[in-house]
């Protein structure tokens, strides 16, 4: 007989044993069911050990909206792309975006990488100070690229948030945001935010290419696609390393599992996921994690092709162990 069976005199004791129960917890307490409904809630910020730095992701926002689809898979039906977040058990026709600023402690240098939305929408400060940080400490603001929501943040009100900061961008993504002849059309959106928001600081910023070092132990990557002149920045600590992506891949399940989709946001469709493709060979080969902007809070996680095909695997006790 299964060890799983029951008599029917024991099922019957403990039948009468639960019927008992209530009566006699009644008399011992009074007991309330109901409690006010709180919420969803998260972390708002994440700290890790990366060698001698300290790096910590930073929950500045998050928003649901219809998708993911004709956001991601532009070029896919949306029953294909429907059918992947099912795969994936997400929802088919929903979606959600987080931004995730991330800020490096080297020991010497405190340095923030992307700024957030910024105004009424982030809340990069708050963050910062939950997680021990004030702007005035921020030595360094890199900018991956300039997207509203990675340099929303650099002004509040119309000064600078990071008063003692110098700046690192890229040259080409300046180049080409800057110029005179984006204030219209398509990029006049963006091109005016960067007006007001980065040009204002171009004699604190210092513009860099590939393979370019922000401080010792943090290099910058061309990474274009996304942008013009969007940048990664690799970092390397006692022989551990790190790379903060970005906005490379911006759905952890849609622009990872299929990084031949069209997205949106990338403003040059082919190469950007040819940059894909070749930064997840790169962190994949040499088991490298990363932080991505736009992927789950942490955000903090690796690039697994066991089985082929990429796909994201979250990062759990790796660095506190």
């Amino acid at each position: 007989m299964s060890h799983f069976s029951l008599s029917r005199r024991a099922v019957l004791a403990g039948a009468a044993t639960t019927l008992a129960a209530p009566a006699i917890l009644s008399q011992a307490v009074s007991v309330r069911a109901e409690a006010p409904l709180t919420g969803a809630s998260s972390g708002s910020f994440n700290r890790i050990k990366l060698g001698d730095f300290e790096v910590t992701t930073l929950l500045d926002g998050h928003r649901a909206s219809d998708g993911p689809h004709p956001i991601f898979g532009q070029n896919q039906e949306a029953d294909a792309v429907a059918a992947l977040m099912e795969e994936n058990f997400l929802p088919p026709n929903r979606t959600e975006f987080v931004f995730t600023p991330v800020v490096v402690n080297t020991g010497s240098e405190l340095v923030l990488f992307d700024t957030g939305l910024g105004g009424d929408a982030g809340s990069l400060t708050q963050q910062l100070a939950a997680a021990g940080y004030s702007p005035e400490q921020i030595d360094i603001v890199v900018i991956t690229h300039m997207h509203p929501d990675h340099i929303g943040g650099l002004m509040t009100g119309g000064n600078p948030t990071f008063p003692n900061a110098r700046y690192v961008t890229g040259q080409s993504e300046y180049d080409f945001w800057s110029g005179e002849d984006k204030l219209t059309g398509p990029t006049e959106r963006v091109a005016k935010l960067v007006q007001s928001n980065v040009t204002p600081l171009a004699d604190k910023m210092t513009f860099i290419g590939d393979d370019t070092d922000v401080v010792t132990g943090i290099t910058g990557i061309d990474t274009a696609g996304h942008t013009p002149g969007h940048m990664s920045f690799h970092l390397e600590s006692a022989g551990q390393r790190l790379l903060i992506w970005g906005d490379v891949a911006n759905h952890f399940v849609a622009s990872i599992q299929r990084p031949d989709w069209h997205v949106r946001f990338d403003m040059d469709k082919e190469k950007a996921a040819a940059t894909r493709k070749r930064v997840f060979d790169m962190v994949s080969a040499d088991k490298i994690p990363v932080t991505g902007y736009h992927m789950p809070f942490p955000a903090i996680g690796y690039i697994d092709t066991r089985g082929g095909g990429y796909s994201w695997l979250p990062a759990t006790y790796q660095f506190s162990v």
